[in-house]
């Protein structure tokens, strides 16, 4: 090969260096927390010595990408993720501070799982990361609940680094949240949440890739309503609907190494989205159905779009009968 040759060549690969680091620089890595699993009365606990088995059903239509500018850097993207699976979370009359302990799983699988901005996506519905919250405790006071958790995200979805049928991110999540319900009358029948979480991201399998810490704040202003039996002597159900909210910002940066170079540090990204959520508890069946909507907006260097959430659910009860 002739001297000009080389020096095309080392020309060439430094351009596609550049080049990679500019698209790296406004590229963002995803984190584990799905955005719109909680709404409504989110600082709130179940009730003690039940378990609740639950079907979620997540969709999320990205309708465009924003740039740093919070421009559109590509309009209908035309990618759809979709979630579903089967959890379980049992509360306990075990305390701990005064609160009652709780634990939750859940098993899922994903199709067009997104990793990121990149619209280069195509995965079939296959089994993603698993989500398993060890530690719950609730707290319940006459005007207020409150919530401490930890969760994690284990690395069980295929992934390899650039491939574009990922269905899983690859990487250890640790979360930490915390939140409150407030009620504004003595029935609790208007309430309004607040439920924040912090996620604490490892590195990728196989690369020195990391993304960044991200907050999530998830929550709602809603009413509750009573469904009574033909002689309005007890009720037979409950609805709980109002508006719901969420926020999500990359607390720190994105780690990338690229030859040569050393690690490029990706721009942080933010979100917000406002929708409404509306679920029904049957009594006599101890079955519920929710369903919330969520519209995006000022999004920065992502996806912006709606989401969707559905869950079915059956609560067993294994509280000991008062006997008269």
């Amino acid at each position: 090969m002739s001297i000009k040759s080389n020096k095309q060549l080392k020309n060439s690969s430094l351009l596609l260096t550049f080049l990679l680091i500019s698209f790296l620089g406004q590229a963002q890595l995803k984190g584990g927390h799905i955005l719109g699993a909680m709404g409504l009365q989110s600082g709130t606990q179940t009730p003690a010595n039940t378990l609740s088995v639950y079907i979620p059903g997540y969709i999320y239509s990205a309708s465009s990408l924003k740039d740093a500018n919070g421009d559109k850097a590509i309009t209908n993207p035309d990618l759809t993720m979709f979630l579903t699976g089967a959890g379980a979370n049992y509360v306990s009359d075990f305390k701990i501070l005064g609160a009652n302990y709780g634990a939750t799983i859940l098993l899922a699988f994903a199709s067009n799982t997104i990793q990121g901005n990149n619209t280069n996506i195509d995965n079939s519905l296959t089994f993603t990361d698993m989500y398993v919250q060890p530690i719950q405790l609730g707290w319940h006071n006459k005007r207020a609940d409150f919530v401490f958790s930890y969760q994690l995200y284990l690395p069980t979805g295929k992934f390899t680094a650039g491939a574009s049928d990922n269905s899983g991110l690859g990487m250890f999540m640790n979360e930490f949240s915390a939140g409150t319900t407030l009620f504004f009358n003595d029935k609790k029948t208007i309430h309004f949440s607040a439920l924040a979480s912090y996620e604490i991201n490892g590195k990728k399998k196989d690369t020195d890739i990391k993304t960044g810490d991200i907050l999530s704040i998830e929550g709602g202003l809603g009413k509750t309503f009573y469904t009574m039996n033909s002689e309005k002597t007890a009720p037979t159900g409950l609805f709980n609907a109002g508006l719901i909210y969420y926020l999500q910002y990359k607390v720190t940066n994105d780690k990338i190494p690229v030859p040569i170079l050393g690690t490029v540090e990706g721009k942080k990204d933010r979100v917000g989205g406002i929708g409404a959520e509306i679920n029904y508890f049957h009594i006599g069946c101890k079955t519920s159905a929710g369903f919330r909507w969520v519209a995006e907006v000022d999004a920065i260097n992502r996806f912006q779009g709606n989401t969707f959430f559905i869950t079915l659910a059956h609560v067993f009860s294994f509280a000991k009968e008062e006997h008269k």
